[in-house]
């Protein structure tokens, strides 16, 4: 990466599997050092094992907000201050909105809305102090386009979109930038019994190469 810090310090949210994987995996292969969180530690232990150049992975649950924090102090503690936070954690549930169970709906807008709620403001304070920072959240295309069959997914991710878009105008010359990722259907494990319409299947790799050029010029 050719960004505006050499082998900047990046975390990962999300990063055990998927889209998350994929980009910890990529962004250290440039010379990053990586700090990956995912709800199952183990996992996250063990994509950092997989991935080597020197990453690291902990446990940190998105609904919990002393996970986040906890997460961003020992990622820092074992890396240095973090220039650029990735969250690409998420669930799905697709189905008819009449049937859908409550608790399936309150999960998506815990883990997609208000997980990122609780990242931007765990992070983002830290990094406006330190006055540089970069956060990269993966949305959805789903936070501009009718999704249906997908419709409490639609809402959380409409908005995440919503919330940058504000919390990006309070940041406005902190030296913090934000950023969101809207990529269409996505190969991975959470996008099982969705349809992509008429847009072409992307894989994780497509989405990790965005966040790529999205840390070498940020933009929103």
């Amino acid at each position: 990466m050719t960004g505006r810090k050499q082998n900047p310090v990046i975390a990962v949210i999300g990063g055990a599997n998927g889209i998350g994987l994929e980009t910890a995996r990529l962004i250290a292969r440039g010379g990053s050092r990586v700090a990956i969180g995912d709800r199952d530690g183990a996992a996250a232990q063990r994509a950092a094992d997989g991935i080597g150049n020197g990453a690291i992975g902990f446990d940190v649950d998105v609904t919990d907000p002393a996970s986040l924090e906890m997460f961003l102090a020992d990622a820092e503690d074992a890396l240095g201050a973090l220039d650029v936070l990735v969250g690409s954690a998420g669930v799905m549930w697709v189905g008819a909105f009449a049937d859908e169970p409550d608790h399936a709906a309150r999960s998506q807008l815990e883990v997609n809305l208000f997980g990122v709620i609780r990242t931007v403001k765990a992070a983002a304070p830290l990094m406006a102090a330190r006055g540089s920072g970069h956060i990269i959240t993966i949305a959805s295309a789903a936070s501009l386009l009718p999704t249906p069959g997908e419709a409490t997914y639609a809402a959380s991710k409409h908005g995440v979109l919503g919330y940058l878009k504000a919390v990006r105008a309070e940041l406005r010359g902190t030296g913090v930038d934000i950023s969101v990722i809207m990529p269409t259907v996505v190969e991975t494990a959470l996008a099982v019994g969705t349809s992509t319409g008429a847009a072409k299947l992307l894989q994780p790799a497509d989405v990790a190469q965005a966040v790529v050029r999205t840390i070498d010029r940020p933009r929103f």
